[in-house]
This record gives C-alpha cells, sequence and structure tokens, in this order.
C-alpha cells in the first residue's frame, strides 16, 4: 500500500541530505494563479527548501503572480515556464522581463513557448509562421533591446519577423542595477530544441518527455545548438517537469495515478508531440486519443494510457520517499532542474522530499 514516510525514513533522507553533491539538482515549484494566496505561497516554497518558482501562463497571467512573489521573498529564484512568446512581441516582454529582474533583485528569469499555431492565430489573433526562426530572432531581438539599455548604444535591430530601432532615452528603464534577466525556452521538437541551445540560457523540456526522448532526440539538438553558441553543456541548463504517481495512502495514489494517466493521454492527442510517442512505438496512440477529444469523451481518455506507458513516461512510486532515487536513476544527466510534480500536503514532509532530490 502507498504510504507516507516513517519518522525513521524521513530521518533517512534527512541524512542523505547533508551529503555534498557535486552537481545537485535543482527543484522549482509552482505558484499559485491566485494573487491573495501568492505571497503565503512563494513563503512557503522558500520555507521548504525550493530553489525556484515558476509562474505559468495558463487561465492567468503569469507575470502579475510573479511581481508579489519577488516582494514576498528573499532568495528563491522566480521565472515563467512558460509565458507564450508569440501572444506578445519582443520589446513589450523585453520590457516585462526587465522590470521584474531589477524589482527582484536580479532574481528572474523569463521562460519563452511558442504555443501552437491555433491559440496563437485564433486565441491571440497574432501571426504564426516558421516557430523556431521566429523564436530565434524573438530572443535576439530582446537581448539587443537590453543591449541597448545597457551599454547606451543604439537599437538597430532588423531582422526577418521583428524590426526594433527606435528607442530615445525617455524610454530607456532608469533602473539598470541587476542587468537583463536570463532567457529559457520550452522545446519538444529537435528544431525548437537546438534553437534553445542556440540563443538561451537553458530550455524547458515538455512533460510529455521520457529519459529516452531526452537522451536520444533533446540531447543530441542541445549539443547541435551549443555549438553554434561555442558554449558547453555545463554552460546550459534543463528543466523537466518529469510527472510523479505517489500518494500518501492507497486512496492518494490511485487519485494520482487518475490524474497523471489523463494528462498523458491528453497530451498524446496533439499531433506535435506525436513524435515523443513514434520513438516508443506508440504512434497509433495519437490518432486515437486525438479522436476521443474531437468527439469530447475527456472522460475516456485516461483508459488509453496502460500500466506500461504511464511508467515509461512517469515516474511511479508505491513510497513516496522513493521519488528521489528513481528521479535520479532515470534522469541523472539528463535533467538540471526538476519542476516539482509532488504535493504532499505536509511541510515537514515536503521539506525532506525536496532536499532528498536535491541530495540524491
Amino acid at each position: 500500500m502507498p504510504n507516507r514516510c516513517t519518522p525513521l525514513s524521513c530521518q533517512r533522507w534527512a541524512v542523505a541530505s547533508t551529503q555534498a553533491v557535486e552537481n545537485p539538482v535543482k527543484v522549482s515549484g509552482m505558484l499559485t494563479q491566485d494573487l491573495e494566496m501568492v505571497p503565503l505561497a512563494v513563503a512557503e516554497l522558500e520555507r521548504r527548501g525550493f530553489d525556484a518558482a515558476f509562474s505559468a501562463e495558463i487561465n492567468n497571467d503569469p507575470f502579475f503572480p510573479l511581481l508579489l512573489a519577488a516582494e514576498h521573498s528573499e532568495r528563491i529564484q522566480l521565472t515563467t515556464s512558460i509565458s507564450v512568446a508569440f501572444a506578445r512581441n519582443p520589446m513589450t516582454t523585453a520590457t516585462l522581463a526587465w522590470d521584474l529582474n531589477q524589482y527582484s533583485r536580479g532574481r528572474f528569469a523569463i521562460g519563452l513557448g511558442s504555443q501552437i499555431k491555433p491559440h496563437i492565430t485564433r486565441r491571440f489573433s497574432m501571426p504564426w509562421s516558421q516557430p523556431a526562426a521566429r523564436m530565434r530572432e524573438f530572443i535576439a531581438a530582446m537581448r539587443a533591446i537590453w543591449h541597448c539599455w545597457e551599454s547606451g548604444e543604439t537599437l538597430a535591430f532588423q531582422g526577418e519577423f521583428y524590426r526594433h530601432d527606435l528607442m530615445t532615452p525617455m524610454f530607456v528603464p532608469a533602473r539598470r542595477d541587476f542587468g537583463a534577466p536570463g532567457v529559457t525556452l520550452a522545446a519538444v521538437g529537435p528544431l525548437m530544441t537546438e534553437t534553445a541551445a542556440e540563443v538561451a540560457d537553458g530550455m524547458i523540456a515538455h512533460g510529455f518527455s521520457t529519459a529516452r526522448y531526452l537522451r536520444e532526440v533533446t540531447l543530441p539538438a542541445v549539443e547541435k545548438g551549443l555549438q553554434k553558441s561555442n558554449r558547453q553543456r555545463e554552460d546550459f541548463t534543463i528543466s523537466a517537469p518529469v510527472m510523479v504517481v505517489a500518494g500518501k495512502d492507497e486512496q492518494a495514489f490511485a487519485a494520482s495515478k487518475q490524474a497523471v494517466q489523463h494528462q498523458l493521454a491528453f497530451y498524446s492527442s496533439t499531433p506535435a508531440y506525436k513524435g515523443v510517442l513514434e520513438l516508443h512505438g506508440w504512434g497509433d496512440l495519437q490518432a486515437e486519443a486525438h479522436r476521443l477529444t474531437r468527439e469530447n469523451r475527456w472522460d475516456e481518455l485516461g483508459a488509453l494510457i496502460s500500466d506500461d506507458i504511464l511508467d515509461t513516461f512517469a515516474i511511479v512510486a508505491q513510497n513516496i520517499e522513493d521519488v528521489p532515487k528513481l528521479l535520479s536513476a532515470r534522469y541523472a544527466g539528463l535533467v538540471d532542474t526538476w519542476m516539482c510534480t509532488v504535493e504532499t500536503g505536509d511541510t515537514d514532509l515536503q521539506q525532506q522530499l525536496v532536499s532528498a532530490v536535491q541530495a540524491a
């Protein structure tokens, strides 16, 4: 039966977490979208030992929570994961990111993502074409804007998709103590992954990635991008929201399993992610999942995910205390930051979990 850690197992976690680790895995946690609760939430993440807090652009603006988080925290890093680049332009995004980095005293990095064509063209009413090339230029344009602000040099960015060549002193931010923020880029396919390694400081792997996919598809693309930017792997970070099935008791474990199966099936329905399934010989699953979504049979999606598929995409832990070693065994050398997908509901237990992952 799944169970929470006993006092003895918690003690084992605490002992393990005191051991020095050469390249410790960092752990980030998701902020609430409830603005009234953000101050308490970020304080709790800091108290539990999280290295970073991220805010997602789902059904709320992703930047507002981070402004509050910056005000009510001291050391934790802050990032969007993700904010939709193509719903904006480089100037507005550069300004937002710059202001957040100054206000947080250098603790902000902007995490960008492309989204997919229907959302960009139909939900945001913005142009879509050549997403990898457009993203490369988007990030290059932001960096050109930041360089202009920092150096005082003339802004003269001319690209295929974006043009920024007007910047008078009146519009240069007054506060420049902490410089430009970091940039990370969400990527699944090899082309966007290569782009991330070429122009960004790190990438955000999709939750619908497996260790094999990261090893055989993602890392080779990262190496190609790093070669273009004359950097090494240690100069680039990979974050991943590795899914975990776990629970403090049998009922919680079953609920966790059902939720992860449904999430995996939903991702399976997206044509852009078919390559991940095909790598494992499950390409037909994409068409079946897509058919169910088109027929509004959402409740049936989870049944498409067998235990074999579940075990491949997610860490399945009968005991919560096994999560750190299972994560390390599967993703060591592949992932630098685990975007924590486990909520124990217990502050002490959560802190033990985070410390154990960092020390694994």
